[in-house]
């Protein structure tokens, strides 16, 4: 995702805390997507850090639900009222479900990010897509180095 930055900002706020099961964690890309894992199934949506930089979204382009996604490739988009910033993908696989709430209330991205603000369902591919991404802990350090460099 790319994002316009503000000066100024608040540090990064951890925006997970990884569960201790196995079964069921959260990571996140270098572009501010996150991912909750769940067996050979992740739900997807951007981090609330990223929508905090954004600010108020009022659009979310949704990929259609069959749609192969690629790690690191865009699936759709994000639109503020500051910017529009595509989202990429953290894991590679098929789309299996969309969140179509976004339609209507694309404002859950930024109440929910992590929860009703979630913005696709994907049966992954390969579960080594995961080796790639920062857990919670590394998140926090990389955003705020991010932030210090704006």
């Amino acid at each position: 995702m790319v994002l316009v930055w503000r000066k100024n900002l608040r540090t990064c706020r951890l925006f997970f805390v990884r569960p201790k099961c196995a079964d069921s964690c959260y990571f996140a890309s270098d572009s501010h997507e996150w991912v909750k894992i769940d067996g050979n199934s992740a739900i997807v949506g951007i981090t609330d850090h990223a929508q905090d930089h954004l600010g108020d979204v009022v659009y979310v382009e949704l990929p259609e639900a069959g749609a192969a996604v690629t790690q690191g490739s865009s699936f759709g988009a994000v639109e503020s009222v500051k910017a529009t910033s595509d989202i990429n993908s953290p894991v590679s696989g098929k789309v299996v479900e969309v969140n179509e709430e976004l339609n209507s209330s694309p404002g859950l991205v930024n109440v929910s990010p992590h929860e009703n603000g979630w913005i696709i369902k994907v049966e992954m591919s390969d579960t080594g897509d995961l080796n790639s991404l920062m857990d919670s802990e590394q998140y926090t350090k990389f955003c705020e180095e991010e932030d210090a460099k704006h």
